[in-house]
């Protein structure tokens, strides 16, 4: 059971944020809150030392004063800068932030320039009116950055502690 909620929670809270900043262009209080919440549950029952949580909770904090700054600054969203958060607390303070936060920046460069190039293409002002689409072709809209926190979310997930703890498990 305990591995099973490992498997979907952070899985489903990513691709429920990359979705709904897609559609939206918001990303729900509710979803970085369930990603804190949930860990805070989970990973003492795994055996997790208590400094270690300590430590994926530190993660979080400084992920949440670097990224709020940063959207202070109006440089990224309040979601996304949530979302971050939430997500550095599962990674913790481990090479998989590191991998998460690079990964995040490169298909987030990547989907900035995907979203350039389309809306200066001929198909922008066909697809105006499709919802999912929509953000994607408005020029007065910013980039759905949730999408690529979710993707690399979702790529370095496998290398952090609790997917690590839960294939152990299965495997034994």
């Amino acid at each position: 059971m305990l591995e099973a909620l490992i498997f979907v929670v952070f899985p489903f809270c990513m691709v429920f944020a990359a979705v709904s900043d897609m559609l939206s262009m918001t990303i729900a209080n509710r979803v970085s809150l369930l990603l804190l919440g949930s860990f805070v549950v989970i990973a003492p029952l795994t055996g997790m030392a208590w400094t270690d949580l300590g430590w994926h909770l530190a993660a979080g904090a400084m992920m949440l004063s670097v990224t709020f700054a940063l959207f202070a600054l109006g440089g990224m969203g309040g979601g996304d800068a949530k979302l971050m958060a939430a997500t550095a607390v599962w990674m913790g303070f481990d090479i998989a932030l590191v991998q998460y936060l690079v990964v995040a920046a490169v298909v987030g460069g990547l989907l900035t320039l995907a979203i350039l190039m389309f809306r200066s293409s001929m198909l922008a002002p066909i697809t105006k009116a499709n919802m999912f689409l929509r953000h994607f072709a408005d020029e007065k809209t910013g980039v759905p950055y949730g999408i690529a926190l979710g993707i690399g979310g979702l790529i370095v997930y496998p290398q952090t502690p609790l997917m690590i703890w839960a294939l152990e498990r299965l495997s034994a």
